[in-house]
């Protein structure tokens, strides 16, 4: 089973190269002024840690819903399905009101889950399902707390309230597949692989090409943050500011 986790991001001037290492520190650096408040370094890899996270997430879903054999699996890859539309159409959202550039796919460290999952069969698959989503979302939680508990921008606000609510929806539905060994996953969890960067990091889009959607299953119950109505953040925007990007 491959190691931590670590999506990696890119925006604005999109970045060449964009890690753990980098992603872990203290991002505080304001980058762009917004009429939704700052946007920082952090903020804006947050955005592409979330849309990254779809991209994978999403497909593996629509993969367990054709190859896993148990209840808990089906249950749990629509919950993928589902919750991940949602997230991603709240990122296609604020990604362009923010000046954010966002990836079409995956880091090669995720396409790498992916790729283990399309390979697997039967019973191997329900477990390497169960666990390597449970390590992943647990990997990105404590993320998100820190995002929601120290950013100024409402929009990330939003996001991060909703990624909260389907991070831990999904930790919990891989929990209840009774198949997730926590022992293994959590040490994977908090002690990732030191990979190389170009490992961590989506390619940027390329030049001209389509934006990737993620569709909403016909019965979906996520549902995208409400857009309408967020006020601006905290100290440093201005009223009516449009993003102001900095040097990258």
């Amino acid at each position: 089973m491959g190691g931590a986790m670590a999506l990696t991001l890119a925006a604005l001037a999109y970045p060449s190269m964009l890690g753990l290492n980098k992603v872990a520190s203290a991002q505080d650096r304001v980058i762009a002024s917004t009429q939704w408040g700052p946007l920082t370094e952090q903020d804006r890899d947050f955005v592409v840690k979330v849309r990254a996270a779809g991209l994978w997430e999403y497909p593996v879903g629509q993969i367990g819903l054709q190859k896993g054999t148990t209840p808990g699996v089906l249950t749990a890859s629509k919950h993928l399905v589902d919750g991940h539309a949602a997230l991603d159409t709240t990122c296609r959202k604020i990604a362009p009101m923010l000046n954010i550039t966002l990836p079409n796919l995956p880091s090669p460290q995720q396409q790498g889950f992916v790729s283990q999952l399309k390979a697997d069969s039967g019973k191997k698959f329900d477990s390497d399902f169960a666990n390597i989503l449970r390590m992943t979302h647990g990997a990105i939680f404590n993320t998100i707390s820190k995002i929601r508990s120290t950013t100024k921008n409402s929009l990330v606000r939003a996001l991060a309230d909703q990624a909260n609510d389907t991070v831990l929806d999904h930790m919990t539905v891989m929990e209840k597949t009774g198949l997730v060994d926590f022992d293994q996953t959590i040490f994977q969890q908090t002690t990732p692989p030191k990979l190389p960067n170009s490992d961590l990091t989506p390619p940027p889009p390329a030049a001209g090409q389509p934006e990737v959607v993620l569709t909403p299953p016909p019965n979906a119950t996520s549902t995208p943050v409400d857009i309408n109505g967020l006020t601006g953040g905290g100290s440093g925007a201005s009223p009516g500011a449009s993003p102001a990007p900095t040097a990258g």
